[in-house]
């Protein structure tokens, strides 16, 4: 699961110029940036150098980070040239996640009962971990 960004890191990323928006979940870069990402890596910089050096924490935005964005960058640069990369094809126009909205009522049955499915093992996980940090309190009261 994603993990949100505090207040104190959505302003630290809405004030760095390499960043065109900011969700609590989500950061959307700058084309120019992608474009310079692209070029300065394929001149022999680390995808972690080229975001250090471009003001970004990677306490904040994750480690992983610029490794999996100049991966994605570096495969739409490939296909669709410097162009490719001014548009974001993350958002509502690009094939992804198939829509519920096409599936029959036999597969949306079967979708909510694998949901439910998940749901139930998931409380009796959190049921038992919950039981095992009891216990654990209890241990160390004694």
């Amino acid at each position: 699961m994603a993990r949100s960004f505090s207040t104190f890191e959505l302003k630290q990323l809405e004030n760095n110029p390499n960043v065109l928006k900011v969700s609590d979940r989500s950061i959307t870069y700058h084309p120019e940036f992608k474009k310079l990402a692209v070029h300065a890596y394929k001149e022999g910089a680390s995808p972690t150098e080229i975001f250090l050096e471009h003001g970004f924490d990677l306490s904040v935005i994750g480690k992983e980070q610029p490794k999996r964005c100049l991966q994605r960058w570096r495969d739409t640069y490939s296909k669709y040239g410097e162009a490719g990369l001014e548009n974001e094809r993350r958002s509502k126009g690009s094939t992804g996640r198939p829509s519920s909205k096409h599936l029959t009522a036999e597969e949306k049955l079967k979708k909510a009962e694998a949901r439910i499915k998940y749901l139930e093992a998931e409380n009796e996980f959190l049921k038992k971990l919950e039981e095992m940090e009891r216990q654990a309190m209890k241990k160390k009261q004694n």
